[in-house]
């Protein structure tokens, strides 16, 4: 990490700051001085969140203000999707948001520009009572701290056809394969690695934090996923899905069965299939060799985080932890159904299918995806490769000299990493 003294002073300064406000000042016996303190809040955030004044954020805005008497805040509402506030917030953190969403891939980079502040030991709590371990790993940083309070899950999963396969079917990809057609991405980084992450490939080390760890594989497994996948292209009840929605068309055209989506396809496959719509975390695949491997997709979370260079950073901080509440997170889902990670909500999702998918997908079938700014130079290999699979160029008798030139790039690239820090 770049500059981390300079984030620890910060991050240590705001949590004196948030200790001594707890505490408050007395006068008289101990009676509490009442004062009303005028602050702006600046908050950055998707446009659907904000579109109307009784939008999910300005409903959440004025809850916080009504509960908080001690500030008169003036808001400031911005559009900043989460997936582009890292980009935009370290283009100036001292001007950005003092509140805002953000995607967790992003954490590195918001770190890395002292953008993004640990969280108080309320907040700590509140996050370690509402979230599952592996979501609290979304928002720690290499340094062990947690930063940001997560909302909701990111990951994709199995939409498919009840009609077509029954709860068994669904847990083999090649059951599945017999029975109906299937469309997946292959000739996309974020889902491709789902088969090799299944078969034992890592990613930066155990937690995803070791840049010097490299991106690894056994050689002979990851020949054997490839061929499969070589194969699978080939099956004539696989469709290749592509970045402009080929599968979801075809699931819509009904001329295919299954595809592998997220919660922000779900009222499409919903209107799609109607009474058979079905989801479900990812299905096993068996190699030619024998050996059957559990797909693993990637996982993230969506998250509020408060800027340390924010003017008013106690008031900041306690409006990002209020966006993450259970409360907070309750209206989130009932006015958009933005599925929450707040596991004491799970009833109110239990009859949304696309939810307990993302939720089952983040318990059992998954990974993290890696935060570290050494994760960006995973995509586009991974995209070229799975692309010469889509075209062709990569064929079985190919297959071991291919992979392994695929993996050899990324050892490359570790050794880089290494170097330069």
């Amino acid at each position: 990490m770049t500059n981390m003294k300079k984030i620890l002073g910060v991050t240590a300064a705001v949590a004196m700051l948030l200790g001594a406000s707890a505490c408050g000042s007395s006068n008289n016996g101990g009676t509490a001085a009442k004062s009303t303190q005028a602050i702006k809040l600046t908050v950055w955030g998707p446009s659907e969140d904000q579109a109307k004044s009784s939008s999910w954020l300005p409903t959440m805005e004025k809850q916080f203000a009504k509960a908080h008497p001690e500030y008169k805040i003036t808001w400031k509402n911005a559009v900043v999707a989460e997936s582009d506030a890292g980009t935009t917030v370290k283009q100036d953190p001292s001007a950005a948001a003092d509140v805002y969403m953000f995607a967790n891939d992003q954490l590195g980079t918001l770190l890395d520009n002292q953008a993004i502040g640990e969280l108080s030991d309320d907040a700590k709590a509140q996050v370690k009572k509402q979230d599952d371990t592996a979501i609290i790993s979304s928002v720690t940083g290499t340094d062990g701290k947690i930063y940001g309070v997560p909302f909701t899950g990111n990951t994709y999963f199995m939409f498919y056809n009840k009609s077509k396969f029954s709860s068994d079917d669904i847990k083999s990809l090649d059951t599945m394969l017999q029975k109906g057609k299937v469309s997946f991405n292959i000739g996309n980084s974020w889902y491709l690695p789902a088969f090799y992450t299944g078969a034992g490939m890592t990613l930066f080390g155990k937690n995803g934090s070791t840049a010097k760890d490299g991106i690894k594989m056994d050689s002979t497994k990851a020949t054997e996923v490839t061929k499969y996948l070589v194969n699978l292209v080939k099956n004539s009840n696989f469709v290749v899905d592509n970045d402009e929605g080929a599968g979801l068309a075809a699931l819509q055209n009904g001329t295919v069965d299954a595809i592998f989506s997220g919660t922000w396809s779900a009222s499409d496959v919903q209107k799609a299939l109607g009474d058979n719509y079905a989801a479900a975390q990812l299905p096993s695949f068996t190699t030619e060799d024998g050996n059957t491997y559990q797909m693993k997709a990637f996982y993230g979370s969506k998250a509020i985080a408060y800027n340390p260079n924010s003017k008013v950073p106690q008031a900041a901080a306690e409006f990002a932890a209020y966006l993450g509440s259970t409360e907070a997170q309750k209206a989130h889902y009932t006015m958009r159904q933005i599925v929450p990670t707040d596991k004491s909500l799970a009833s109110t999702y239990k009859n949304d299918p696309s939810a307990v998918a993302q939720n089952d997908t983040i318990a059992n079938t998954s990974i993290l995806q890696p935060t570290i700014s050494a994760m960006s130079n995973f995509w586009d290999p991974c995209k070229t490769f799975g692309t010469a699979i889509v075209n062709g160029d990569v064929t079985t008798d190919n297959a071991q000299s291919k992979t392994q030139a695929w993996i050899d790039g990324y050892k490359n690239i570790a050794t880089a990493t290494s170097s330069s820090n």
